[in-house]
């Protein structure tokens, strides 16, 4: 008859293994779950999960449970250093019940964290008879030993990390794969993965959903590198056009001669080297949608034979004074100050009055924290695809300094950033320094405390400083600030309340 712990394991593990086989995607969170059961039903009173790195041939913390969980973290084990490396080394659980006095102990870490190591249980995680881990238990409980029961309880605990590892490997393999093709599909049609976290893109996207059903003119401002392409693709993706043609014209690549042919075409003879006819972007977009990027800079002569497209359907091909008549829909877009341009008499204000029937201003990322994690993260697994190495993601300090960072260039930036550190990477974990990124926050101190450096207050810390800025650029009047912020003055008002922002001069 088993004994009441022994129905407690054996329950724990039945539990954990219908986690294992329920296509359960938060690894991290069910590898927690395995070691917090080991600690508990073997009694230790610390614990860690160590994955082996084949590239450096080194184990780095990836779970650290116990007062000093946080600390133990920081460091990294040499195959076959310390206790811990000589069972990866070896592939061979082991218990150690003098640590003191056993010359595999690494006194190291325990000297700079301050947490003695009297006794030990490691057994080793394998897949396929190959070590890819080690989960080690320390110090139990009372100033027991830890018996040889406790360490056939413990290899169990380890297979059932490894297996979940596992499964966590290959489901996080072919997601990437899908992925994969799905970009690779919109890529050869075109379009890119919009990436939205933050609740004021998601707020932009359910605008979008409303324009996209109407036919109206949208013009779409921010700054460069933003992203305004991609809102457009979302708008044409969305609508009733999506099955026709989705065409882009960069007005700010062409000179004035070019660009008109580019736009409407041409007939034979209309101009040297005019060797043929030629059908332009508005013809290709019949019954689709065309995109206008940089429409700032469109010369006023073509202003004025947009102007007509808008709101006649019609226009002449270069060289040619029979009308051609299409359907399409008109997305605009710029990074210049339009408003500016009409006061100046540069562009039309017919034309800006037309275009301008649906604005929708895309604000840069500096604006936008929540949504640098998941880029960078999206850039990651494409910097892993191009230069074939691999990477578990962003240390801490490196998750901090693109948080803390301005992106004057947007999201373009970020993509350039990610890549760069993508090739100069050497680590398991992308660094500080290979994002080669100056004058941030975290150059200069970054005022992130070091005993809380979670995501969520990184991203609070950035907002406050953000906001802060911001308030006394208008000083401190909430109203302006609010407009330059692009939010409703209320959120305003509860982000101050909520970040404890206040004015110094009061």
């Amino acid at each position: 008859m088993l004994s009441t712990i022994d129905v407690q394991k054996f329950n724990t593990l039945i539990e954990i293994n219908t986690l294992i086989n329920s296509n359960y995607s938060d690894v991290r969170s069910l590898l927690t779950k395995i070691l917090e059961s080991a600690t508990k039903l073997c009694e230790g009173e610390a614990s860690s999960l160590l994955l082996v790195n084949k590239t450096d041939n080194k184990l780095y913390f990836e779970i650290a449970l116990g007062s000093k969980g946080a600390d133990v973290k920081k460091f990294t084990v040499n195959m076959g250093e310390g206790i811990a490396g000589w069972v990866a080394q070896h592939n061979t659980s082991i218990i150690v019940n003098d640590v003191k006095n056993d010359r595999r102990h690494l006194v190291g870490i325990s000297n700079q964290i301050g947490y003695p190591s009297k006794t030990m249980l490691a057994a080793p995680m394998r897949i396929k008879d190959e070590c890819i881990g080690v989960i080690e238990l320390i110090n139990k409980k009372d100033d027991k030993y830890f018996t040889q029961d406790d360490l056939e309880w413990l290899e169990i605990f380890a297979n059932q990390a490894a297996m979940a590892f596992q499964n966590a490997r290959s489901f996080e393999r072919a997601r990437d794969e899908i992925q994969l093709l799905q970009d690779q599909l919109k890529t050869d049609q075109g379009y890119h993965t919009l990436i939205a976290k933050s609740p004021i893109i998601i707020e932009k996207l359910e605008i979008i959903d409303r324009v996209a059903k109407t036919d109206s003119s949208v013009l779409i401002l921010g700054e460069s590198g933003v992203g305004k392409e991609l809102f457009a693709e979302q708008i044409h993706l969305r609508s009733s056009r999506s099955d026709k043609p989705f065409v882009r014209v960069n007005c700010a690549a062409l000179p004035e001669g070019l660009l008109e042919s580019e736009l409407f075409g041409h007939v034979k003879g209309a101009f040297t080297n005019a060797i043929q006819n030629r059908q332009g972007r508005f013809e290709l977009a019949d019954g689709g949608t065309i995109f206008l990027d940089e429409i700032g800079d469109l010369p006023m002569k073509l202003q004025a034979k947009l102007l007509r497209v808008i709101q006649q359907k019609t226009f002449e091909k270069v060289g040619s004074d029979i009308s051609v008549t299409v359907n399409v829909r008109i997305l605009a877009a710029t990074n210049r100050d339009i408003e500016t341009l009409v006061e100046k008499g540069e562009f039309r204000s017919d034309l800006y009055y037309r275009l301008n029937v649906l604005p929708i201003y895309i604000p840069p990322l500096r604006q936008r924290p929540e949504d640098i994690p998941e880029l960078a993260n999206f850039f990651l697994k494409k910097g892993i695809r191009e230069t074939k190495k691999h990477f578990d993601g962003f240390s801490n300090e490196a998750m901090e300094t693109l948080l803390s960072y301005a992106w004057p260039g947007n999201i373009r930036e970020l993509e350039n950033c990610i890549e760069r550190a993508c090739v100069i990477g050497k680590e398991k974990y992308i660094q500080r320094e290979d994002l080669l990124l100056k004058n941030s926050a975290s150059d200069s101190g970054g005022g992130y405390d070091e005993e809380n450096r979670s995501l969520k207050t990184a991203i609070n810390i950035f907002k406050a400083h953000y906001i802060s800025k911001i308030l006394e650029e208008n000083d401190w009047n909430q109203t302006e600030a609010a407009k330059s912020l692009d939010i409703q003055r209320t959120y305003l008002s509860r982000l101050i309340k909520e970040l404890n922002i206040f004015n110094p001069k009061e």
